[in-house]
């Protein structure tokens, strides 16, 4: 299954996860799980603990037990699968692995190893095979919401990256129907369900939160020359709600920044029905004109404003987008 697609990394470094402990990282940092990408390798690189390696990776355990790490989540929520990576280890991975989840106050906790090994913790992945040099995919059909997962590898190694995807979870119930929320944000839920074009970058890195770092860290589309061409993508939001306003940030993009874009909405309670044309789209936002590397501010067009589940941005012809805000209430 491919998870990427209809979920969010949710311990993702971007999005705000952190390795908070691990038992033992001695050639390699744990906070490298969480980062971007598979990994990169380089032959001459070297430090003065060994090899260096792009992942985490404990020493060889000469004693009983394994080696195990801490993240706190970047947001809370329902976990629907795994992604551990071997990438690049091929002598020195991890024959198996597993995971554990907690929903916990984390203000009544701070971190003590012995207190965090003795909360209740729930099996989420049982013990499970590891080859070396590669992704693995694993389902959960855990229920529950947690903010704390333990990946566990038997008895020691290298794992370059950890995904865990899923579901944001979030209090709406909590929310001030007043208060007004990025209804685009992946922190809040979000999520880019489709687009007709990613050759550069993903279209994922268009609702993360803050600025964009480089160009690479954006939507990006390849050159089209097809007359009168608009490259698209659609966004489910967090939630139902009313925009109220529209940021669209061409940070970085300099020579090749999309000369226009435009804007539609509609209401729809299944990601399958939008996907398959079987909404009504009403445009909030005409062709509008944009610029190199600056933040571009709209007021939606308060005659086709309505509540709304999905957005769909065109950008004309081609072009690259650093992020996307969509600012309204909850409906």
């Amino acid at each position: 299954m491919d998870f990427h697609e209809k979920y969010i990394d949710l311990i993702s470094e971007r999005l705000g996860g952190q390795v908070l402990f691990a038992t033992d990282d001695f050639f390699a940092e744990k906070e490298n799980l969480l980062k971007k990408g598979r990994g990169i390798f380089i032959p001459e690189k070297y430090t003065e603990r060994g090899k260096w390696m792009d992942g985490w990776e404990s020493r060889r355990k000469r004693t009983e037990g394994h080696d195990w790490c801490i993240i706190k989540m970047a947001t809370p929520g329902k976990i629907k699968g795994f992604d551990i990576d071997t990438n690049h280890f091929l002598g020195n991975h991890p024959p198996h692995a597993s995971v554990e989840a907690i929903y916990i106050n984390e203000d009544t906790h701070e971190f003590d190893q012995a207190k965090w090994e003795a909360l209740p913790w729930k099996e989420i992945l049982k013990k499970s095979p590891l080859d070396p040099g590669s992704q693995h995919l694993f389902e959960c059909n855990a229920e529950g919401v947690c903010n704390y997962i333990r990946l566990h590898i038997y008895p020691d190694g290298g794992v370059a990256r950890f995904r865990a995807f899923g579901e944001v979870e979030k209090k709406w119930d909590e929310v001030n129907p007043e208060e007004t929320i990025d209804l685009a944000a992946a922190i809040n839920g979000a999520k880019a369900i489709t687009c007709n074009d990613m050759f550069f970058s993903s279209k994922d890195n268009l609702i993360m939160p803050g600025k964009g770092v480089n160009m690479g860290d954006g939507w990006e589309t390849k050159r089209n020359r097809t007359p009168n061409n608009r490259d698209w993508i659609i966004v489910r939001l967090a939630h139902k709600g009313l925009i109220e306003k529209i940021m669209v940030d061409t940070h970085h993009f300099k020579g090749n920044y999309p000369d226009k874009c435009s804007i539609e909405i509609c209401s729809c309670a299944k990601d399958e029905d939008v996907l398959n044309g079987k909404v009504e789209w009403k445009e909030i936002l005409e062709p509008s004109k944009l610029s190199a590397h600056n933040e571009h501010t709209f007021t939606p067009t308060p005659s086709n404003n309505r509540a709304a589940t999905h957005i769909r941005m065109f950008i004309y012809p081609d072009g690259g987008v650093s992020r996307l805000r969509l600012w309204g209430k909850i409906s």
